[in-house]
């Protein structure tokens, strides 16, 4: 009887997709000791992307995250999910090596490698980087629906992925497109050119159709996916745990992880959605329309916001067609950040200025010369590029040419001299003014949350208005609320 094995996604993707990344290190402690007994192959834990949400919203030190819950998960390896650092931002090569030097130094283990184009030379380098300090590396076949996405892309890449030796390959489908149709087709083409080596399947549930391509994955093969507790499974995160597992035995597979040790997690993470009003993922509709557009579930609560801003939301349906056409004209790019952002970004512009391309960012401007990827600037539409670019800010940028500064070096530029190399990763990231305020208003790490019956009873009772004083007491203990004049 074959094993189907689990990579926990519940406290990087679930609460990337569904709390915009407002997870604590708080949050997560409590229940890192049962994700680790749980049987899991790997618990994903970080992205470059979370670093900058945990110092400026969250006011949390990311590095004081990995190292805590490293030392809670100890059996288990944890994953940093190892594309771009600063995501919209040109990566010196020196700044990548010291993150993953960093990453690996406080605790990780394995690193799932992106390239935005499923580009060789983007994987050539962060694999390398990887394997140097030590991590084992998965890489990801990032699937996107396009005329030029076809069979023979993917033949194509999976063999310069399979060249490169990685641990594992992972058929990731960030915006929820697999269907199982195109699973039957795919996914052979993909073992056929794996050169052996084992496939992960991680896929969003964004149209609804996520745990059927988990069934289909496995019935093709796949023995490991990737999954998410409730109530951070399903909408657009990942499959639920628990559906998966009850799937994979109906169809006479074995499941190699502890179910009941992981149902309180579930509770807290349940009780900690209740308490901060954060979302409670649940099953969706099939939406035929995200096949056309293709824009990320974090994204289009994102654009809704952008035309809300103007006092134009009315036109959020235009702006769903107008990324479509954007999507074409910049030559069919992979919905996935930072790309998706660039698509969705201009759409919405050309929707509130109402003249296609009048105004552009300078992300845009940038795609049209190459520097966010030379298929970018090649594959775009001719007459669309010519009109980013007839302007004096492309111009300047045109004269850019990216170099490759030592950490010295940009510790120097960043007024950085004599600190951590930690520390010079933020300022990079986020700057000096960001971390000071994280250190003077610190988020407390212990997250008491409503299950608890004290702290319960305590929330209540201070949403009572009428009462200008509340005195709790037991035989050994008492507290009193006072109102604030």
């Amino acid at each position: 009887m074959d094993t189907i094995r689990f990579v926990d996604t519940t406290i990087r993707d679930g609460h990337q997709s569904l709390w915009a990344e407002n997870m604590t290190t708080g949050m997560m402690l409590p229940i890192a000791k049962n994700l680790d007994d749980a049987g899991y192959e790997g618990i994903e834990l970080i992205s470059g992307s979370h670093l900058k949400k945990c110092v400026r919203e969250l006011k949390e030190d990311p590095w004081e995250r990995v190292r805590l819950v490293s030392q809670q998960i100890t059996k288990t390896p944890l994953r940093l999910i190892a594309g771009r650092v600063n995501t919209f931002e040109y990566n010196p090569p020196s700044m990548y090596w010291l993150f993953i030097e960093r990453m690996f130094a406080n605790g990780i283990r394995e690193a799932r490698i992106s390239d935005e184009w499923n580009d060789p030379e983007g994987w050539k380098f962060r694999v390398g980087v990887c394997k140097a300090v030590g991590m084992k590396t998965i890489l990801n076949l990032i699937y996107s629906v396009s005329p030029k996405h076809s069979d023979e892309y993917f033949a194509e890449r999976t063999r310069h992925a399979a060249a490169l030796k990685p641990y594992r390959l992972c058929l990731k489908d960030p915006g929820g497109l697999l269907t199982p149709e195109r699973m039957d087709t795919l996914v052979p083409i993909i073992f056929k050119n794996a050169n052996g080596i084992p496939i992960e399947l991680h896929t969003h549930c964004t149209t609804g159709l996520g745990p059927l391509c988990c069934i289909k994955g496995m019935n093709l093969g796949i023995r490991s996916i990737n999954t998410a507790l409730p109530p951070l499974a399903d909408d657009s995160s990942n499959p639920s745990l628990f559906n998966v597992a009850k799937n994979a035995r109906a169809l006479g597979y074995a499941t190699d992880i502890d179910e009941e040790i992981l149902k309180p997690v579930s509770r807290h993470f349940t009780a900690i959605a209740k308490r901060e009003g954060f979302t409670i993922g649940a099953p969706v509709e099939y939406d035929y329309s995200q096949y056309q557009h293709q824009v990320p579930g974090g994204m289009l609560s994102n654009l809704r916001f952008q035309l809300r801003k103007v006092g134009m939301e009315e036109k959020y349906p235009e702006a769903l067609e107008e990324t479509i056409r954007v999507r074409e004209e910049f030559g069919y790019p992979i919905m996935v950040t930072p790309l998706s952002q660039f698509v969705g970004s201009q759409a919405a512009i050309n929707v509130i200025v109402g003249e296609r391309y009048k105004e552009v960012t300078d992300q845009v401007i940038k795609f049209a010369l190459g520097h966010a990827g030379a298929e970018g600037a090649r594959d775009m539409n001719p007459n669309v590029k010519a009109k980013i670019l007839d302007r004096p800010r492309a111009k300047e940028w045109a004269k850019w040419q990216p170099d490759e500064p030592t950490p010295d070096e940009m510790r120097r530029r960043l007024g950085a001299e004599g600190t951590s190399d930690e520390e010079l990763l933020l300022r990079w990231i986020v700057g000096k003014e960001d971390i000071d305020a994280m250190r003077a208003n610190p988020r407390p790490l212990e997250y008491l949350n409503s299950e608890q019956p004290l702290v319960n009873l305590l929330q209540q009772l201070s949403k009572r208005t009428k009462n200008r004083q509340i005195y709790v007491q037991t035989p050994n203990f008492s507290v009193t609320m006072q109102k604030r004049t």
